[in-house]
Parts: C-alpha cells; sequence; structure tokens
C-alpha cells in the first residue's frame, strides 16, 4: 500500500472516530445534562408529560406529587400539600426553575429514568405512559411540625437523627418558603434577593454558626478517648486563664478552683475545656473532628451544592484545625473561627448516642416502582468508628449532668433522662446577642433519637432558647 493511500486511510478513521465521539457524547455521555438543559425545548415537552413519582413522609403524608394540568395533552405540573412545612428537605421541581432538595438528588428515580434506554423505548412503543417511582422519607410530620411552630420563624435549624441507623426525623429550616409559589418567577426572584430573611437558604445544611460551647462534646470525647483524661480528672477553672497568651473569660466571669471535668462540662466551664484542648494539641483535635465528620460535606442524599463544610474557616475558606491561624484553646470550647452545620452537631450527638459509631445519615427510606415493587432500600452504613464504646459511655454521663443538674435542666423531660450540652456564641460583644445551640439525645440508657436546634442572633443564652426547642421535638419523637 503506498503512502498517499495510508494517509487517506488515516484521516477516514480518524473523522469516524471523531463522529462516533460527538455521537455518544449528546446521546449516551452528556444526554443527562441535555435533558436537563432549560433550553432544550424538546426536553422541557417531555418532562411536562411526565408523571412524576411523590414524595411521601414515614407515615405515607404526600409531601409531593404531580397534578394533571391538561388531560389533551397528557401534561403535569408539581403540587406540595404541606406547603412550607417540609420544603427544605424537600426541595421543588419546576421546568422554569430547575429543582432543589430531595426533588433533585432523587430525580432520576422520580421522573422514571432508572430504566433502560431499550426498555424506555419498548415503552414508548407500546404506548405506555412514562411514570416515577415514588420515594418515601424518613421525616416525621408530626415532629416536624413541632420543629416549625418552636422555631416560630426566627432564625434557626432543627435536625433530629435516629443515632442507630441515621435516619433524618426532623430537617426543619426558618425562615422557611411555601414550594407552591416558586412557580411564579418573580416570586423566586424576591424570595432568593431576600437578603435578610434568605429563606431560600436550609439552614439545617448551609452556611453554619459558630456552635459554642456544644463542641465541648468534642473535646471531651478527644480528652476520654486517648486516655489523657477520665471524667474525674481535676483542672483549674480559674477564670481568666491565658490561653494562646490572651487571657479566656468564663461565663459572667465565674471562677473556679480545681474542677473535675465532668462538673465543667456541666457548668460549661471555658478555661478548663480551653486548657484541655491545648493539652491534646492541635493534631488530637483534628483526628477526631475528622472522626465526626467535620472539614467535609455531611454524606446525607441531598444536593452536594446545598450543603456546607463544617470547620474553621479563615477570610471564608476551610482551614485544617492543624494550621497556625487556629487558636486551639479556643476551637476547643467552640469559638475561634469555627462554623459548624445543624446537622454535623446532630451527628456529633448521634456518635456519642450510638456507642461511638457515627451511622450516615439519609432522608431516604426506600423507593418504590409505579408497580409497588421497591427497587431501592436504605441499609445503614457506618460512617466512622469515633470513639471506644467505653469513651461514649463515659460522655454519656457528663452530658446527663448537663441536663440533671447543670446548664441544660430546661431539656428535662419528666420520666426520660436526657444527656445535653448547651452552647452560646457571642456575635455581638456588649450586646448579649448570640447565636446559641441545643444538642442531646433521649433516652439515654437507650437512644433513640439525637437532636441539634439553633437560633441565630437572640438576646440570651442556649439553655433558655435553644434547649426548650430541642425538648418539645425529642417529646413528639419520643411520645407522639
Amino acid at each position: 500500500m503506498n503512502q498517499p493511500i495510508v494517509r487517506l486511510f488515516g484521516l477516514v478513521v480518524l473523522l469516524f472516530a471523531l463522529l462516533l465521539a460527538f455521537t455518544s457524547r449528546w446521546a449516551v455521555f452528556d444526554a443527562a445534562s441535555l435533558r436537563e438543559n432549560p433550553l432544550n425545548a424538546r426536553a422541557l415537552l417531555e418532562q411536562q408529560r411526565i408523571n412524576r413519582g411523590m414524595i411521601l413522609a414515614a407515615d405515607g403524608t404526600v409531601l409531593a406529587r404531580s397534578v394533571r394540568t391538561s388531560a389533551s395533552e397528557g401534561t403535569y405540573e408539581r403540587s406540595y400539600p404541606t406547603g412550607e412545612e417540609f420544603a427544605h428537605a424537600i426541595g421543588y421541581s419546576y421546568l422554569s426553575l430547575g429543582r432543589a432538595g430531595l426533588e433533585r438528588f432523587r430525580n432520576s428515580y422520580l421522573n422514571g429514568q432508572t430504566g433502560t434506554n431499550l426498555q424506555r423505548i419498548l415503552d414508548q412503543l407500546q404506548g405506555k405512559q412514562r411514570q416515577g417511582d415514588d420515594v418515601f422519607t424518613t421525616l416525621d410530620p408530626v415532629a416536624q411540625q413541632v420543629a416549625n411552630s418552636q422555631l416560630a420563624g426566627r432564625e434557626g435549624a432543627v435536625v433530629a437523627l435516629d443515632p442507630r441507623n441515621g435516619a433524618v426525623k426532623v430537617m426543619a429550616s426558618s425562615p422557611s418558603f411555601d414550594p407552591r409559589a416558586l412557580r411564579s418567577r418573580r416570586t423566586y426572584a424576591q424570595l432568593a434577593a431576600n437578603a435578610t430573611g434568605r429563606p431560600l437558604v436550609n439552614r439545617a445544611t448551609q452556611f453554619g454558626y459558630a456552635p459554642g460551647s456544644t463542641f465541648k462534646v468534642l473535646t471531651a470525647t478527644a480528652a476520654i478517648d486517648t486516655g489523657a483524661y477520665t471524667p474525674s480528672s481535676t483542672v483549674s477553672g480559674r477564670n481568666g486563664v491565658l490561653i494562646s497568651g490572651v487571657p479566656l473569660q468564663n461565663d459572667n466571669n465565674e471562677s473556679f478552683g480545681q474542677i473535675t471535668l465532668t462538673e465543667a462540662l456541666a457548668k460549661s466551664v471555658n478555661t478548663v475545656w480551653a486548657q484541655v484542648a491545648e493539652r491534646l494539641g492541635k493534631s488530637t483535635i483534628a483526628r477526631y473532628m475528622s472522626r465526626f465528620g467535620f472539614d467535609r460535606k455531611p454524606q446525607l442524599d441531598y444536593p452536594a451544592e446545598q450543603m456546607s463544610f463544617s470547620g474553621e474557616f479563615h477570610r471564608s475558606r476551610l482551614v485544617a484545625p492543624t494550621s497556625p491561624l487556629v487558636d486551639v484553646g479556643r476551637l476547643g470550647i467552640g469559638q475561634d473561627k469555627l462554623a459548624v452545620v445543624p446537622l454535623q452537631m446532630a451527628e456529633v450527638a448521634a456518635a456519642v448516642a450510638n456507642h461511638g459509631r457515627l451511622m450516615v445519615p439519609h432522608l431516604t427510606d426506600r423507593i418504590v416502582d409505579p408497580d409497588g415493587r421497591t427497587v431501592l432500600r436504605i441499609t445503614p452504613r457506618v460512617q466512622a468508628v469515633v470513639m471506644k464504646p467505653a469513651t461514649a459511655a463515659a460522655v454519656t454521663s457528663m452530658m446527663e449532668a448537663v441536663v440533671n443538674e447543670g446548664t441544660g435542666t430546661s431539656a428535662q423531660i419528666p420520666g426520660v433522662q436526657v444527656a445535653g450540652k448547651t452552647g452560646t456564641a457571642e456575635t455581638q460583644i456588649g450586646a448579649s446577642i448570640n447565636d446559641v445551640w441545643f444538642i442531646a439525645f433521649a433516652p439515654a440508657a437507650n437512644p433513640t433519637i439525637a437532636i441539634a436546634a439553633t437560633l441565630r442572633g437572640v438576646p440570651g443564652q442556649g439553655a433558655a432558647f435553644a434547649a426548650p426547642i430541642a425538648k418539645r421535638v425529642m417529646e413528639s419523637l419520643l411520645h407522639g
């Protein structure tokens, strides 16, 4: 074969390969993005004719469904019967706006796109209407309603988990929004531009706050699990102890002598826990933060774009706990540059509650196809072994002391032993305006619920504002 023919043959092969690559790109590799492109009119028309699957609460309450808008054209639109109640967890799905929440994360199932291309072609040839699968969630409607009523429109969030398997029972964020109103682009733009309330932000998973003294549970875990301390170890609780060369104050400038770690957690003594964190060192604190899930986004079945990292931030950038920028003493008491989402703090409580094992959190329980067959069931998975069971038992006893005789007495539930920790992070120096927290689990001996509740910018302490919210939600889940 002469050289010109070889070159011609090579050119033909190259052109054929390019043709194959480009056709494969749109037909196979980028097919999903092409379908999702809002400029694709054909895809939009196709979406309107899909009877999208329902999203349901754990008790079968319908949270999202498709309703027919035109019998002649066979078109549908999304309906949200519960309005604001589950808005952030469920999200929305509109052709003009896109999707958010579970509507986005489980879109392929809800849209009936999980079958093979061949099966879809056969269904079309047989005249079958495309119908999505139903998504059953782990959410508890009664407890969700209690959480929303307790938040009462104030900026904050509540997350409640079953520590044994990671099931999310409550995910409430306030202020909320009504997904039914988002049919209007104008309404969506107004909500998105609302810089004060930011109702479209899911505060349970996004843009965290300083956790205050609830972080001391992590410091206590590291202290005891490493063997450096026991719950009865004593440390000076003197006010004004130098931490990183700067005096640190206790709440109300109260000063203590030698005090046990159990007492120091119950009374939330800053100087004790800052000294403990300094002795443990940055590497140890960093190791336990990683085990609890800090410095990365939660492993929740939820869009990654709607979740934030929890950790130390400098100039809006996440920094490692071992960074020279970090004051480990103040990090150990939940201050310094910490920003943490409520889901992460609920996971801290859940890991202690579950004997040291942190389970992967999940909103989905199962997915059922139109013929009633379960096509996916979520199996509980261990995310990390955070601590030894003996450490979890010791920290549990310390958290019980917080509720029984310490700063968390407002979270006491008659007949139920609660283990918890309050948190207060000052946001306006001298004005007593704080971001307040409470994390807990119950019943302490055999926990079935772990919770984090937070409010932003309130004139008071976590004990007065956040603990009562957590108490009401726990009561609902325990007795409802």
